[in-house]
């Protein structure tokens, strides 16, 4: 019987530039998940931790956050088995040359894609040694005569599967071609398992201690990871480690009521601290409604952590198109008709180059605010 940790993406030192003045926030969450990652394989007793690549953004980050990383792993009092990722492979100079790793004897960093033999399971790390690659990191794996329990960790990038870009193709059934019990993946920051034809599962990634960004589904997880014996299927434990919660809201409108629904909705959400907010709004936007979208400005802004909202494809209404003729007769009514008119995908007449249906549109209801606050 074996029990252990299984992470990757740390992605310590990302920029988070994407949430503008919380990035901060953001950056010290991922060391502090970092924490919890080791308090969770304590709490669950783990045999030891495996961390499948990308604990860094890049081979750049500054060498204090190395140091801060190798002594959470060490917090550990087992051992630690670490492989580089894309984001941060093993070449000269890279992030594992800094001596924090060698002050600390339990932590161990796969140098070459060789088995460690441990009491009664051998792993097959498969460490990265350049940014992209279209080769297979576990093709040098053999496991099917080993009588322990076999465990690979590799980052790559599961053959079929919508991850972007292809780096380090990885079969879906590449624990069972090479032998493996368990093949521990990085690389997709989303928990996500394959279960092979007999329908057991014996590949999976971890997805990602903290979420990076929106969009992510099902990350800010680690997994415990227990095999009873050399063959037996391994029982997968998701656990959350995540410290904030990354909220994307796609709304549709249609009616005027809609506005004040999804206002009420934002308002419901808590948790209001630790949250990132991401409001995407399409459909037809009524005069009427314009109070209700100003206040969701304010209440992604003030309330959350972090808000946004995405107005591009909402549209004003075709049936609001006369309080145009409210504004000065002369050069506003006239800038304001005609971007009413690009405000419309299908328009055929002369459209400036920079007047595309978005711009238009933001420009629109933002002459239509401030002819709101004007009149009140």
């Amino acid at each position: 019987m074996v029990k252990f940790i299984h992470t990757a993406d740390w992605q310590i030192g990302m920029k988070a530039v994407h949430v503008g003045s919380v990035g901060e926030t953001v950056r010290a969450q991922r060391l502090a998940s970092a924490q919890r990652v080791v308090n969770t394989a304590i709490e669950n007793h783990a045999d030891f931790m495996i961390v499948a690549g990308d604990t860094f953004e890049d081979n750049s980050v500054d060498r204090v956050l190395v140091q801060k990383v190798a002594d959470i792993l060490a917090s550990f009092p087992k051992p630690v088995y670490i492989i580089s990722g894309n984001h941060d492979p093993l070449v000269p100079g890279s992030v594992w040359e800094h001596p924090a790793w060698s002050s600390h004897p339990n932590l161990n960093i796969a140098r070459e894609a060789k088995p460690i033999e441990l009491e009664n399971v051998t792993l097959y790390p498969s460490p990265l040694f350049e940014k992209h690659s279209l080769v297979n990191p576990v093709r040098w794996i053999d496991a099917s005569n080993n009588p322990k329990i076999s465990v690979g960790l590799a980052h790559g990038t599961v053959s079929g599967a919508s991850h972007g870009v292809i780096d380090y193709p990885i079969d879906r059934e590449a624990a069972k071609i090479t032998g493996l019990d368990y093949l521990a993946l990085g690389h997709h920051h989303s928990f996500a398992t394959y279960p092979s034809a007999d329908g057991s599962v014996r590949l999976a990634y971890s997805g990602a201690h903290e979420t990076t960004k929106f969009g992510e589904r099902d990350s800010g997880n680690v997994v415990l990871v227990e095999i009873h014996s050399k063959g037996s299927t391994p029982v997968l434990t998701s656990i959350r480690t995540g410290g904030l919660t990354w909220r994307t809201l796609d709304e549709t409108v249609t009616e005027v009521d809609d506005m004040l629904r999804i206002r009420k909705e934002i308002e419901a959400l808590g948790d209001l601290e630790h949250s990132l907010v991401e409001l995407k709004l399409a459909g037809v936007l009524h005069q009427a409604a314009q109070g209700e979208l100003t206040r969701i400005q304010e209440l992604l802004q003030a309330r959350f952590l972090y808000g946004r909202y995405d107005a591009s494809n909402l549209l004003p209404s075709p049936a609001d198109e006369t309080w145009l003729s409210e504004l000065p007769v002369g050069l506003m009514q006239s800038v304001a008709r005609q971007l009413h008119h690009w405000t419309d995908p299908a328009h055929v007449g002369e459209r400036s180059a920079l007047a595309s249906p978005d711009v238009a549109t933001r420009s629109l209801l933002e002459l239509y605010r401030l002819m709101q606050e004007q009149s009140s």
